[in-house]
């Protein structure tokens, strides 16, 4: 662990403008300051990406070149599954709780960004989209920035895999011609709903919309196992994999802009989802298809090439801490999250096989407080909202499945079970995530692993007190047993 010296942070900033000048000793080449680039999705599934499992032939091949030149962990997660807050984590190694960001809102004052940190030391820092869900604007001390905008402006808004081309290059070159290292933030925002080529799309922005070259059918696309096969959530999986092949063209922009620009060797990339699709039972928990993510590493001549880690957990309050100590600058105080750069070296880690997640409040301001903590195979949910008369809201409603599941209720009673489960849930759930990925089974009474349940629960209790969670007391009062 590198030790937190935020004081000399001044000293870093000159060494780090003096080495981006200067010439190592027993070496004709210029040293290069490493440049950073995030790549995100917009509700991308951790298993719709090729590298990942997803079947459809041809559907990330750009991802898939970027996995096969670098890093694929198969245990990344972020630690809450809704957009904004999922983005101010990663962006400050805390959790939404510790932030102050529990829904759409900024994070609290006193919070330090990544992007705060690499300003000092002389970065360029660059967004691409997405950029309202980085508040307040002022302590992400973007450089260059580029809106989501409509169809005539922007990014197209944010699913033009060219104009995410044309501005990756003019952000880099603008780097270039003040002479400084760069962090690029290049936020897709496919998948997201409206998927392309659906009626929502064009009842949204008319007929002149963002451009699609491959559309998904719906004989081509495996139903998540956590979904009904009816026809109509068929038909809107397939238009979110049509997102999924738009949103693989815009990584692949984004890619080819580097590459034109000389970088390619002296950038560390990263790539990843905010949280999982928009549907049932997926963003907007705490499920395995909430939080689990994608999570991809590209660093030339750093790291080995088609590498696939799957021991060690990460998450997204991991990202600010590993950024900071590649680039060999100064930890921040009050961060939850543990630089993974060991992985990257080739290394082991200990403690690296549990995540904590939390959801709060959706967008209309409603809250559904809900922790998580997955051990290994083990997933445990407390859902405190769940009272048998509240239903759950949000995004996850708003397509074709969700009405598809509520008008097959009416004649399949196993989809009028499923469907009642998602709308109340109960207070607390467990699942075998080896056995059971797409949490059906829930073992939360059952005697077999009553033993997992006592323990996960005190993980996560323990996790709560040390982050000062607010719902610690009700936990305690309700769920924890002695």
């Amino acid at each position: 662990m590198y030790t937190s010296q935020l004081g000399r942070s001044f000293l870093f900033s000159l060494s780090v403008l003096f080495l981006a000048c200067s010439t190592p000793e027993n070496t004709s080449q210029v040293y290069r300051p490493t440049n950073v680039l995030l790549i995100t999705a917009d509700d991308l599934n951790y298993n719709s990406v090729g590298a990942y499992g997803c079947e459809i032939p041809g559907i990330t091949p750009n991802l898939d070149k970027l996995a096969a030149g670098g890093i694929r962990f198969n245990h990344g997660y972020v630690n809450i599954a809704v957009c904004q807050p999922s983005r101010q984590s990663i962006m400050t190694g805390r959790y939404p709780r510790t932030n102050g960001s529990l829904g759409f809102q900024p994070i609290n004052d006193g919070v330090t960004t990544l992007t705060e940190q690499l300003k000092q030391v002389g970065y360029m820092n660059g967004i691409l989209g997405k950029e309202i869900h980085l508040r307040p604007t002022e302590k992400f001390f973007w450089d260059y920035f580029v809106t989501e905008g409509d169809l005539a402006s922007g990014l197209g808004i944010g699913r033009d895999p060219e104009l995410f081309y044309k501005f990756t290059k003019e952000f880099i070159q603008k780097a270039e011609r003040d002479n400084k290292p760069f962090f690029l933030m290049a936020n897709s925002h496919d998948p997201h709903r409206p998927f392309a080529g659906s009626e929502q799309e064009k009842n949204a922005w008319g007929a002149d919309l963002p451009v699609f070259t491959r559309k998904i059918t719906p004989e081509e696309v495996t139903v998540p196992g956590f979904l009904p096969d009816l026809p109509e959530v068929r038909l809107e999986i397939a238009e979110y994999y049509t997102s999924v092949y738009r949103l693989d063209q815009t990584v692949g922009a984004i890619l080819r802009a580097l590459e034109e620009s000389g970088h390619w060797d002296n950038t560390l990339v990263m790539f990843l989802s905010d949280n999982g699709m928009p549907l049932p039972f997926a963003k907007s928990n705490c499920y395995l298809n909430s939080n689990k993510t994608p999570w991809i590493v590209s660093w030339p001549d750093q790291i080995k090439e088609g590498w696939v880690d799957d021991d060690h957990f990460i998450s997204g309050i991991d990202f600010m801490p590993t950024v900071l100590h590649a680039l060999r600058l100064p930890e921040v105080a009050q961060m939850d999250g543990k630089s993974f750069l060991p992985l990257l070296e080739g290394k082991t880690q200990s403690n690296r096989n549990v995540v904590f997640t939390e959801f709060h409040r959706i967008f209309a301001g409603i809250d559904f407080p809900m922790r998580g903590v997955q051990e290994g195979d083990f997933g445990y949910i407390v859902n405190f909202w769940s009272d048998g008369k509240h239903q759950i809201m949000g995004d996850a409603k708003g397509g074709r499945t969700y009405a598809s599941m509520k008008q097959g209720a009416l004649s399949d009673s196993l989809v009028n079970v499923r469907l009642a489960f998602y709308e109340y849930r109960v207070p607390e759930e467990l699942y075998d995530f080896s056995k059971d990925p797409d949490a059906l089974n829930n073992l939360i009474d059952d005697p077999n692993y009553h033993e997992v349940k006592v323990r996960l629960k005190k993980l996560l209790s323990r996790n709560m007190r040390e982050t000062k969670d607010h719902l610690l007391g009700d936990f305690t009062d309700l769920f924890l047993e002695e």
